[in-house]
């Protein structure tokens, strides 16, 4: 009850200071980050170094300080391609890096807001959906250049801004999240704060698509309790959709699983995922801004609130056993589907999933033996199975539901 109160004493000024974001800052990050000079930001290679650089320059010029490693901006770790036999795939060793910066506020505790900067490169790493991926740039923009840029203008906001949070604020733009969250789970398990004094974490994957129905997903509302009021109370004129689980498909998931409390805001999948059409000119730029003033509006009524209690979704033990995943299927799942199964909104070429004949659309509801319900039970299952196996896959496509062979 004192998290509502504190809440409605704090949503008119928070409602004011979060029309500063700026739209013609947005087009610049993602015209420069989605552009062909970047060639589609894969991670190990000489795009994402272009972009890491363009990101450590502009928290450079916002006079944050460098939180990576050695009093750099960056954060090097080690890659490796391992989600699949297909000989043309690249399955080299590689370097990525997170690129890392603070805002200190002097305050106690720390709010940490992210994203993922890298994609899918040149279509050499086996994770698009174009039918003959190689050689050809995948720009991203939604993908994740949408989610840097809310990165890069909320860290202007709060760095330029003519008021002193009760937080300090890390900004993290991650690299390797489509190869399996790397980046976001090697920072949390080499932090360069406290963890003990992060309040919670922001992440913004594909943001820049919101419909003109003005739908919004966000997820983590579950791990701590304030949060669903603070969601829903500064939602203005945007369609909040609540998922209340603290893991899924996005960085998210690698704090949540180090016991931090997660909001992750999506605008919902698209036809152009994991495609070379993903561009600059399919960004809907107004519509971002509207969902960026919306987590201003958050993390601003948070900001007054004391630091959150966490709340598991469901036990650590068994979330971290459904994310040794030795398997993939090739699938993006639905964020925004109701009821029982995993929903369908995209199918890798070359996967298991594609080779079985799932299509988008379908509802994933059994694996082998195991029952399907929700992305963290698809997660454990995928987790029992080792390559090479083979098992049925019940779907419901439609009224009818079909079961299917898929071998890993």
């Amino acid at each position: 009850m004192k998290y509502l109160l504190l809440l409605g004493f704090l949503l008119v000024v928070s409602l004011a200071n979060a029309q500063e974001i700026n739209e013609k800052n947005l087009r610049k990050h993602i015209g420069i980050l989605a552009s062909d000079k970047f060639e589609g930001r894969g991670p190990g290679y000489a795009g994402e170094e272009r972009s890491a650089k363009y990101i450590q320059q502009y928290f450079k010029k916002l006079k944050l300080q460098p939180k990576g490693e050695n009093g750099t901006w960056l954060q090097p770790f080690g890659v490796k391609n391992t989600l699949t036999h297909n000989p043309n795939i690249d399955t080299s060793a590689r370097q990525a890096k997170n690129v890392v910066a603070y805002l200190d506020n002097g305050a106690v505790n720390t709010i940490i807001i992210g994203a993922h900067y890298d994609h899918l490169g040149l279509g050499r790493d086996g994770n698009s959906l174009e039918p003959e991926p190689m050689g050809k740039i995948h720009n991203g923009a939604d993908d994740n250049a949408s989610g840097v840029a809310g990165v890069l203008e909320l860290a202007r906001y709060y760095a330029t801004n003519d008021r002193k949070e009760k937080h300090n604020f890390l900004f993290i733009c991650f690299s390797a999240e489509e190869l399996g969250l790397l980046g976001s789970k090697y920072y949390t398990e080499h932090p360069t704060i406290d963890f003990g004094k992060a309040n919670f974490m922001v992440n913004m994957d594909m943001i820049g698509r919101l419909s003109a129905n003005k739908n919004l997903i966000v997820g983590g509302v579950g791990t701590s309790p304030a949060l669903g009021g603070l969601v829903q109370q500064t939602a203005g004129e945007l369609k909040i959709a609540l998922d209340s689980s603290g893991t899924g498909a996005s960085d998210h998931t690698s704090f949540y699983l180090k016991n931090l409390p997660v909001l992750f805001f999506f605008t919902g999948a698209h036809g152009d995922y994991h495609k070379t059409v993903d561009d600059t000119e399919r960004i809907n730029f107004p519509g971002e801004v509207e969902v960026l003033r919306h987590i201003a509006r958050v993390i601003d009524a948070a900001d007054a609130l004391p630091k959150l209690p966490f709340t598991p979704t469901k036990s650590n033990a068994q979330m971290s056993a459904s994310t040794r995943m030795k398997v993939t299927m090739g699938v993006m799942p639905s964020y925004a589907a109701d009821g029982k199964g995993l929903k369908v909104d995209g199918v890798s070429e070359g996967k298991p999933a594609k080779k079985a004949g799932i299509l988008p659309g379908d509802i994933i509801q059994a694996i082998g033996e195991h029952t399907i319900t929700d992305i963290q039970s698809y997660m454990g299952a995928l987790g029992k199975f080792n390559k090479g196996e083979a098992t049925k896959v019940k779907v419901l496509r439609g009224a009818e539901v079909i079961v299917l062979s898929v071998e890993f």
